[in-house]
Protein backbone atom coordinates (compact mmCIF):
# COMPACT_ATOMS: atom_id res chain seq x y z
CA UNK A 1 0.00 0.00 0.00
CA UNK A 2 1.54 3.09 -1.28
CA UNK A 3 1.33 6.34 1.25
CA UNK A 4 1.16 4.32 4.29
CA UNK A 5 5.16 3.89 5.19
CA UNK A 6 7.04 5.88 8.09
CA UNK A 7 8.19 8.58 6.24
CA UNK A 8 5.17 9.77 4.16
CA UNK A 9 3.52 10.27 7.87
CA UNK A 10 6.88 12.46 9.08
CA UNK A 11 6.39 14.07 5.59
CA UNK A 12 2.99 15.31 6.41
CA UNK A 13 3.30 16.44 9.49
CA UNK A 14 6.25 18.26 8.79
CA UNK A 15 4.12 19.91 5.64
CA UNK A 16 1.41 20.92 8.22
CA UNK A 17 4.39 22.48 10.95
CA UNK A 18 6.17 24.18 7.98
CA UNK A 19 3.10 26.06 7.07
CA UNK A 20 2.05 27.59 10.43
CA UNK A 21 5.73 28.49 10.79
CA UNK A 22 6.06 30.28 7.08
CA UNK A 23 2.44 31.87 7.24
CA UNK A 24 4.26 33.14 11.37
CA UNK A 25 7.28 34.47 9.73
CA UNK A 26 5.61 35.89 6.93
CA UNK A 27 3.89 38.19 9.27
CA UNK A 28 6.79 39.03 11.39
CA UNK A 29 9.03 40.05 8.46
CA UNK A 30 6.31 42.60 7.07
CA UNK A 31 6.42 43.94 10.98
CA UNK A 32 10.09 44.69 10.63
CA UNK A 33 9.74 45.94 7.23
CA UNK A 34 7.19 48.73 8.51
CA UNK A 35 8.84 49.28 11.59
CA UNK A 36 12.54 49.62 9.70
CA UNK A 37 11.00 52.45 7.58
CA UNK A 38 9.51 54.35 9.77
CA UNK A 39 12.35 53.88 11.72
CA UNK A 40 14.46 54.49 8.67
CA UNK A 41 16.72 51.10 9.91
CA UNK A 42 17.89 52.30 13.03
CA UNK A 43 17.57 49.04 14.75
CA UNK A 44 17.70 50.95 18.26
CA UNK A 45 14.53 52.54 17.96
CA UNK A 46 11.40 51.14 19.98
CA UNK A 47 9.46 49.60 17.63
CA UNK A 48 12.04 48.00 15.63
CA UNK A 49 13.65 46.68 18.72
CA UNK A 50 10.29 45.16 19.99
CA UNK A 51 9.78 44.01 16.32
CA UNK A 52 12.94 41.95 15.76
CA UNK A 53 12.59 40.64 19.53
CA UNK A 54 9.47 39.02 18.25
CA UNK A 55 11.29 37.67 15.25
CA UNK A 56 14.32 36.20 17.60
CA UNK A 57 11.46 34.93 19.51
CA UNK A 58 9.98 32.56 17.10
CA UNK A 59 13.64 31.68 15.49
CA UNK A 60 13.24 33.36 12.38
CA UNK A 61 16.51 33.12 10.45
CA UNK A 62 19.03 36.35 10.75
CA UNK A 63 19.52 36.47 7.36
CA UNK A 64 15.59 36.98 6.53
CA UNK A 65 15.68 39.59 9.40
CA UNK A 66 18.91 41.37 7.99
CA UNK A 67 17.18 41.70 4.94
CA UNK A 68 14.04 42.83 6.17
CA UNK A 69 15.62 45.14 7.74
CA UNK A 70 17.65 46.45 4.73
CA UNK A 71 14.31 46.52 2.60
CA UNK A 72 12.37 48.62 4.99
CA UNK A 73 14.80 51.09 5.21
CA UNK A 74 15.55 51.39 1.53
CA UNK A 75 11.54 52.22 0.95
CA UNK A 76 11.22 48.78 -1.49
CA UNK A 77 8.86 47.53 1.29
CA UNK A 78 5.90 49.47 0.33
CA UNK A 79 3.22 51.31 1.82
CA UNK A 80 2.22 49.03 4.73
CA UNK A 81 0.16 50.82 7.70
CA UNK A 82 -1.20 49.95 11.13
CA UNK A 83 -4.32 49.52 11.93
CA UNK A 84 -6.57 49.21 14.78
CA UNK A 85 -10.03 47.46 14.99
CA UNK A 86 -12.17 46.82 18.38
CA UNK A 87 -14.81 44.31 18.56
CA UNK A 88 -16.90 42.84 21.16
CA UNK A 89 -16.87 38.83 20.83
CA UNK A 90 -18.85 36.19 22.28
CA UNK A 91 -19.98 37.04 26.23
CA UNK A 92 -19.07 40.25 25.78
CA UNK A 93 -15.38 40.16 25.81
CA UNK A 94 -13.21 43.21 24.10
CA UNK A 95 -11.37 42.68 21.33
CA UNK A 96 -8.12 44.58 19.95
CA UNK A 97 -7.13 43.50 16.43
CA UNK A 98 -3.93 45.29 15.38
CA UNK A 99 -3.05 44.68 11.57
CA UNK A 100 -0.37 45.73 8.99
CA UNK A 101 -1.93 46.10 5.48
CA UNK A 102 -1.47 48.32 2.15
CA UNK A 103 -5.18 48.35 1.42
CA UNK A 104 -7.30 49.41 4.45
CA UNK A 105 -10.41 48.90 2.40
CA UNK A 106 -9.52 44.64 2.00
CA UNK A 107 -8.72 44.47 5.58
CA UNK A 108 -11.31 46.37 7.37
CA UNK A 109 -13.90 44.53 4.92
CA UNK A 110 -12.29 40.92 5.70
CA UNK A 111 -12.32 41.27 9.32
CA UNK A 112 -15.53 42.90 8.92
CA UNK A 113 -16.48 39.59 7.14
CA UNK A 114 -14.89 36.94 10.06
CA UNK A 115 -16.41 38.88 12.93
CA UNK A 116 -20.25 38.78 11.00
CA UNK A 117 -19.90 34.93 10.65
CA UNK A 118 -18.92 34.43 14.28
CA UNK A 119 -22.08 36.56 14.98
CA UNK A 120 -20.41 39.92 15.73
CA UNK A 121 -19.39 42.90 14.36
CA UNK A 122 -16.76 45.70 14.02
CA UNK A 123 -17.38 48.13 17.31
CA UNK A 124 -16.71 52.29 16.85
CA UNK A 125 -12.94 53.15 17.91
CA UNK A 126 -12.55 53.47 21.55
CA UNK A 127 -15.33 51.35 22.65
CA UNK A 128 -13.09 48.65 23.40
CA UNK A 129 -9.97 49.82 23.97
CA UNK A 130 -11.05 51.34 27.64
CA UNK A 131 -10.61 47.74 28.62
CA UNK A 132 -6.95 48.05 28.24
CA UNK A 133 -4.03 49.83 28.55
CA UNK A 134 -1.23 50.38 25.85
CA UNK A 135 2.63 49.55 26.81
CA UNK A 136 5.16 49.73 24.50
CA UNK A 137 3.11 48.77 21.55
CA UNK A 138 1.33 45.87 22.99
CA UNK A 139 -2.26 46.21 24.59
CA UNK A 140 -2.99 44.94 27.91
CA UNK A 141 -6.43 44.24 29.21
CA UNK A 142 -7.08 46.21 32.72
CA UNK A 143 -10.37 44.83 33.28
CA UNK A 144 -11.25 41.22 33.03
CA UNK A 145 -14.43 39.42 31.64
CA UNK A 146 -15.44 35.91 33.19
CA UNK A 147 -16.74 33.76 30.11
CA UNK A 148 -18.47 30.36 29.88
CA UNK A 149 -17.16 27.33 28.47
CA UNK A 150 -19.35 27.48 25.37
CA UNK A 151 -18.41 31.47 24.93
CA UNK A 152 -14.98 30.19 25.33
CA UNK A 153 -14.72 27.61 22.32
CA UNK A 154 -16.40 30.81 20.15
CA UNK A 155 -14.81 32.61 21.12
CA UNK A 156 -11.15 30.68 20.15
CA UNK A 157 -12.73 29.70 17.43
CA UNK A 158 -12.84 33.33 15.98
CA UNK A 159 -9.09 34.32 17.06
CA UNK A 160 -8.38 31.46 14.66
CA UNK A 161 -10.59 32.77 12.05
CA UNK A 162 -8.85 35.78 12.45
CA UNK A 163 -5.41 35.07 12.62
CA UNK A 164 -5.59 33.45 9.55
CA UNK A 165 -6.09 36.93 8.06
CA UNK A 166 -2.18 37.66 6.28
CA UNK A 167 -2.95 41.12 7.45
CA UNK A 168 -3.12 40.24 10.96
CA UNK A 169 -0.28 41.12 13.61
CA UNK A 170 -1.82 41.00 16.54
CA UNK A 171 -5.12 40.11 18.37
CA UNK A 172 -5.80 40.90 22.24
CA UNK A 173 -9.15 39.96 24.43
CA UNK A 174 -10.11 40.36 27.58
CA UNK A 175 -11.18 37.23 28.71
CA UNK A 176 -10.05 35.02 31.81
Amino acid sequence: MSGHNKWSKIKHKKEVTDAKRSKVFSKLVKLIQTESKLAKGDVSSPGLKNALEKAKKENVLKDNIDRAVKKGASGEAGNNESVTYEAYGPGGVAIIIDALTDNRNRTGAEIKHILTEAGTSLSAPGSASWAFEKRVGLWEPTTFIDISEEDGVKLENLIDSIEDQEDVQEIYVNAK
